[in-house]
């Protein structure tokens, strides 16, 4: 990662470039350069620095990179839409294949490689024309219909991304979520609604409060007081089963460990 601020003051655009190749994001700082009422706040060099850095320089735009090792750009894309000021995303890549992923997460501009600099011009316009109310519309709209492989979770000052094949389950409390995942336990901002809809039919809400991963469910078992609760694989906890949702709940856990 090189983070370098330039020396273009109180530029309007405060930009972030992710690209895993050095000669791409060198590229793209020397055009950027060429543009009135930019800055290049940072470089990321793969998704998990490009979410670190996005929320600690406050980048209100993101050049991203989408065939990147480990988090791809269009996931990257999706947890960036999920910050609560989303920056303009603009996609920079050689693979035109992934067009339409792209403009899904609700992207402003995608750019074939090599990168043009009327074209870079004509994206940076359009994404700075955008309010921040829009680019908060736009990111709610982007989180419909997508599925995340991971769940970012903001430790003080630092990002960890759980892989959601990793999670037992969700469980709301008050203002906050709790992750309960092979690692341990983290607290996360989202709706567990909104997760319960967005990791369906995988997961499986089991209480108001709560939604399991069917994956991770060992069985259904009762508690002293005859009622249902769920065990999990590797995990001692259980959770309990609401009357409303038991018999859902039966039925689909029951179908899937037949599956």
């Amino acid at each position: 990662m090189n983070e370098a601020p330039s020396n273009t003051g109180s530029a309007d655009m405060r930009t972030l470039i992710v690209d895993d190749e050095p000669p791409a994001r060198m590229r793209l700082r020397a055009l950027l350069g060429e543009l009135r009422g930019v800055e290049v706040a940072g470089e990321a060099a793969n998704g998990v620095e490009a979410l670190a850095l996005c929320a600690s320089l406050n980048a209100n735009l993101v050049l991203l990179d989408v065939h990147m090792p480990g988090m791809n750009g269009i996931e990257t894309a999706r947890h960036l839409a999920r910050f609560e000021n989303p920056p303009a995303i603009i996609f920079a890549t050689a693979y035109d294949e992934y067009a339409l992923e792209a403009f899904e997460t609700q992207a402003l501009g995608y750019l074939l490689k090599p990168v043009r600099r009327e074209k870079l011009a004509r994206a940076v316009r359009h994404a700075a024309r955008v309010a921040s109310p829009q680019l908060i519309r736009l990111g709610q709209t982007a989180r419909m219909g997508h599925r995340r492989e991971q769940i970012c979770v903001r430790l003080g000052e630092d990002l960890r991304l759980v892989p959601v094949e990793d999670i037992y389950y969700f469980a709301a409390d008050q203002k906050y979520v709790t992750v309960r995942h092979r690692g341990g336990s983290d607290l996360i901002e989202e709706p567990l609604r909104a997760l319960a809809e967005e990791f369906a039919p995988d997961f499986l809400r089991i209480h108001r409060n709560s939604v399991v991963s069917l994956r991770q469910v060992r069985s259904v078992v009762r508690d002293q007081q005859g009622k249902y609760c769920v065990s999990f694989k590797d995990c001692e906890e259980t959770l309990p089963i609401s009357r409303r949702h038991a018999g859902d709940a039966l039925r689909q856990i029951k179908g899937h460990q037949q599956t």
